[in-house]
């Protein structure tokens, strides 16, 4: 996959407005990972899903690997799923969006670099895990 998913998902969330969570997504509709139809389920876990908790990056990561590792296909999703936190909290050390954006402005600009590394490290695990994950097959 060469990192176009984390290119893709960087560009939609510093350049097209999406969320944290709809970018990563957004970037597996546009690679023909999932359909678009999981984009709309993604708009509600950016910010937390609200309430400042989960990562919304971590919550789209999370989307596309239930969608293509869930019970009716290959049902390892929950074991990528703790795989996948476990990666991003060797870098990140939480996954609260709280903890993570803590001291900055949610609406500010500097927030939102700041939360794009969020965006790329999400994106660049997922990338890792699809592509050792489908050499399987």
């Amino acid at each position: 996959m060469d990192n176009k998913l984390t290119q893709i998902a960087l560009d939609n969330f510093l350049n097209k407005g999406y969320s944290c969570s709809e970018s990563v997504v957004m970037a597996a509709v546009e690679l023909n990972i999932v359909p678009r139809e999981i984009l709309n389920i993604a708009t509600s876990f950016c910010g937390g899903m609200g309430s400042g908790c989960l990562c919304g990056a971590i919550a789209g990561s999370q989307i596309i690997i239930g969608y293509l590792f869930g019970k009716e296909k290959t049902n390892t999703a929950r074991t990528i799923a703790r795989e996948f936190v476990e990666e991003f909290k060797k870098t990140h050390k939480a996954t609260c969006c709280r903890v993570l954006s803590a001291g900055f402005d949610f609406q500010s600009k500097e927030r939102k670099l700041h939360c794009s590394n969020m965006v790329q490290n999400c994106a660049t695990i997922l990338s890792n895990i699809i592509e050792r994950e489908t050499s399987k097959v």
